[in-house]
C-alpha cells in the first residue's frame, strides 16, 4: 500500500510537469524579457508552500546572475513593503491567484511602475489579470490522497520557476566562469576551482636554466618536493621539464655520467601545460589522460606561472 501510494504520487507529479510543456509559449518569452530588463532585483513573493517554492526560485535566480530576494507578503503589508523599490521586478507565486496578502501588494507594485510576473494555477484569477505576464502552472489534481496538501501544484510551480530561470540564464549569456564567481564554496566551489588558485606559485615553483648542471637540478627537485622541475629561459618561458621518470630513464641510459649532463640535455621538450584560468577539473582530466602527476602552468606568452600537482587536487577534495 505505501509503495503504491508513493508511485501514484510520483506519476501525478511527473504528469503535472509534462502538462506544462505544451502550454509554454510567448508568455514565457515575455517573462524572460521582464526579468532580463530588470534594473534592480527580482522580488519573489508567495505565501505558505508557494512561498517556500518562491524562496527556491529566488535562490536559483541569484545563483545564476539575476539579483533576487524573497519577500514574505504578510510581512510586506506590515512594514516590509519598502523592500520593493523602483527598478525592481516582482514575481508572485500563488496557485489560487487570489492570495489576499499578495493581491494587497499590487497597488504599490503598480505605483512603483515595477514589472509584475505571476505564476498561478488559475488563469482567470485576480493576480493573473493584474500581472503584466502570467504563467499558467495549473494541474489536473494534487498528489495528496486527500486532495488537500499542495503537492503536484508546488512541483509544477517549482519546475516552471526553474524553466524561467534557465531560459533567463541563457538570455544573459551566463557562463561557467560567471557561475564559479558566485559559488566559491562547497562541492560546487571545488568543482569550479581555478588552476591559478590551487597551483604552487612563486618560490614554490621548481625552475632551472637549460645550462644548469644535473647535480643542481636534483637539489632543486628535492627542495621543491614536486617530483619535477621546469626548465626555463632567461625570460621565464618554458623550454621543457624534468620529472622523476625522466631521471630514471636518464640514469638507465647514462648511469653515473648523468651528473655531468645539463638540464637541457635531460629535459623533455614540448611539455604538457595548462593555463591558470582553466578549471582544476580540466587539469585533473589532462593528468589522467596523459598519465602524469603535475602540469606546468603558463601564461599566453609561455612563461611559467606555477605548477599544479595531483596532490594539490587531493587537498581540495576534488578527487
Amino acid at each position: 500500500m505505501p509503495l503504491a501510494t508513493a508511485r501514484r504520487v510520483l506519476e501525478i507529479e511527473a504528469q503535472a510537469i509534462r502538462d506544462l510543456i505544451p502550454r509554454l509559449g510567448p508568455e514565457l518569452g515575455r517573462a524572460v524579457d521582464a526579468l532580463f530588463a530588470c534594473t534592480g532585483r527580482v522580488v519573489v513573493t508567495g505565501m505558505g508552500k508557494s512561498g517556500i517554492i518562491g524562496q527556491k526560485i529566488s535562490a536559483t535566480l541569484s545563483s545564476t546572475g539575476t539579483p533576487s530576494l524573497f519577500l514574505h507578503p504578510a510581512e510586506a503589508i506590515h512594514g516590509d513593503l519598502g523592500r520593493i523599490v523602483k527598478g525592481d521586478t516582482v514575481l508572485a507565486v500563488s496557485y489560487s491567484g487570489e492570495t489576499a496578502e499578495i493581491v494587497a501588494l499590487t497597488p504599490t507594485i503598480r505605483r512603483l511602475g515595477s514589472a509584475f510576473v505571476a505564476i498561478t494555477g488559475a488563469p482567470a484569477s485576480t493576480l493573473a489579470a493584474t500581472a503584466d505576464v502570467h504563467l499558467d502552472a495549473s494541474i489536473r489534481e494534487e498528489a495528496c490522497p486527500l486532495g488537500l496538501a499542495p503537492t503536484a501544484s508546488t512541483t509544477a510551480a517549482l519546475a516552471l520557476g526553474d524553466a524561467l530561470a534557465m531560459a533567463l540564464l541563457e538570455r544573459r549569456g551566463f557562463t561557467v566562469d560567471d557561475f564559479a564567481v558566485l559559488h566559491p564554496g562547497g562541492r560546487l566551489g571545488r568543482k569550479l576551482l581555478r588552476v591559478e588558485v590551487a597551483m604552487h606559485k612563486g618560490d614554490a615553483v621548481p625552475r632551472v636554466a637549460p645550462e644548469t648542471p644535473m647535480k643542481e637540478v636534483l637539489f632543486e627537485m628535492t627542495r621543491k618536493r614536486l617530483g619535477m622541475t621546469t626548465v626555463v629561459d632567461a625570460g621565464g618561458r618554458l623550454l621543457g621539464m624534468i620529472s622523476d621518470g625522466d631521471l630514471r630513464r636518464q640514469m638507465e641510459s647514462h648511469g653515473y655520467t648523468l651528473l655531468d649532463r645539463t638540464a637541457a640535455q635531460c629535459m623533455t621538450a614540448g611539455a604538457v601545460v595548462i593555463g591558470g584560468a582553466q578549471l582544476a577539473t580540466a587539469a585533473l582530466a589532462l593528468m589522467e589522460e596523459k598519465r602524469i602527476t603535475s602540469l606546468p602552468v603558463v601564461d599566453d606568452g609561455g612563461r611559467v606561472e606555477g605548477v599544479i600537482h595531483l596532490h594539490d587536487l587531493w587537498k581540495t577534495e576534488m578527487i
